[in-house]
């Protein structure tokens, strides 16, 4: 091997100044995403394998050969087909229903797979994240499940995590040693209610709590609604709400509910029935994540909503066919965007712009 080195410098040493500068050379970039060994590689768990299959055809990539199954006794068995060492990677994984418990531990024995594979980067695109409505101590000896989460998340070793707004953005916050980028649905639903083309005079925008105004207040703005109105609501348990009072004037108006999340849709039926007892014309609702348990679809479909829009963090073919009330909105385009940024080591602000860019 040294006798090798030797004649290489040697033959490297005996050659002319013009004779140096016609030798190949290979100059690579970083930030190149066809780099060998660094370019995007895309894995999904068993969470949401179609925003995966959709996300790798937005970005022209493959998705990686992985077996995420079970072994007889219940155990998680993952098994990354491919050699993945030095690649750029993105776990494509929302802890969500029907097995919250079941993907989140998916996704950690993924990205330990992925660190004793070699990855360069290990990246989670977690679209919803599970456990984030338990995010502070409400009473004694209670859990704070969302910190738990983080971290666990933290303790397996990724690198960043991406997710798709959040029940509460201090959530943040509860990671110390990553970065996180919470992304905002607003483009994606501005879209589609500018698509309505309803006459801005009798819009309004509803938040169905204090919490959501923030968020109702950024997409009244940019469909120039004529105001925003606020549901105040007195709950006595999860899921069970006592009374309700509208704070601003709906008589007349198409009322757009805006919230982050509809879990069992009795909140939100019951805010769009307050809302048409009020004198509203119309209501719809819209939300990032359908997660659609305890029979949400059937309260929908009976409700006074005339249409409940949710973007496909969530997996909602079968809901799809049960609730004919129910649209789906695509969150492709804003995750490919994110995934492309971070591999060419580019801002994510454009992303929280209005009109961002379309994915090169």
């Amino acid at each position: 091997y040294q006798r090798r080195v030797r004649d290489c410098r040697l033959a490297w040493t005996s050659m002319s100044g013009e004779n140096r500068a016609a030798a190949p050379t290979k100059r690579v970039s970083r930030s190149s995403s066809t780099m060998e060994g660094y370019n995007i590689r895309l894995i999904s768990g068993g969470a949401n394998r179609k925003l995966a299959e959709d996300l790798s055809e937005r970005l022209t990539c493959n998705l990686e050969e992985a077996e995420v199954g079970r072994f007889a006794d219940g155990e998680i068995n993952i098994h990354i087909k491919n050699n993945v060492r030095g690649s750029d990677v993105f776990i494509i994984q929302p802890t969500c229903p029907p097995d919250v418990n079941g993907h989140l531990m998916e996704l950690l024995l993924l990205i330990h797979t992925l660190k004793l594979a070699s990855a360069k980067r290990i990246s989670v695109v977690m679209p919803y994240y599970g456990y984030a409505r338990q995010d502070r101590k409400v009473k004694p000896r209670t859990p704070i499940s969302a910190s738990a989460v983080a971290q666990l998340i933290e303790a397996m070793g990724p690198h960043r995590l991406v997710t798709v707004d959040l029940h509460c953005g201090q959530i943040q916050g509860f990671f110390h040693s990553i970065p996180v980028d919470n992304l905002f649905s607003d483009n994606e639903l501005v879209s589609y209610i500018e698509q309505k083309k309803f006459d801005p005079e009798e819009l309004v925008i509803v938040s169905p709590d204090a919490g959501g105004v923030p968020k109702a207040r950024r997409i009244a703005d940019r469909v120039r609604a004529y105001s925003v109105v606020t549901i105040l609501k007195r709950r006595v348990a999860a899921n069970k709400i006592e009374s309700m009072q509208i704070v601003g004037e709906v008589t007349g108006k198409v009322a757009i509910i805006i919230d982050d999340m509809i879990d069992t849709g009795g909140t939100l039926c019951k805010a769009a029935s307050v809302l048409k007892e009020a004198g509203a014309a119309k209501v719809y609702a819209m939300a990032t994540h359908g997660l659609f348990s305890g029979g949400a679809l059937e309260r929908i479909n009976q409700s006074v909503l005339e249409e409940v829009c949710v973007t496909d963090t969530i997996p909602q073919e079968a809901n799809k066919a049960i609730c004919k009330k129910l649209t789906i909105l695509s969150i492709v385009p804003l995750l490919a965007e994110a995934i492309w940024r971070l591999h060419h080591e580019q801002s994510l602000s454009l992303l929280f712009t209005p009109n961002n860019p379309s994915l090169p």
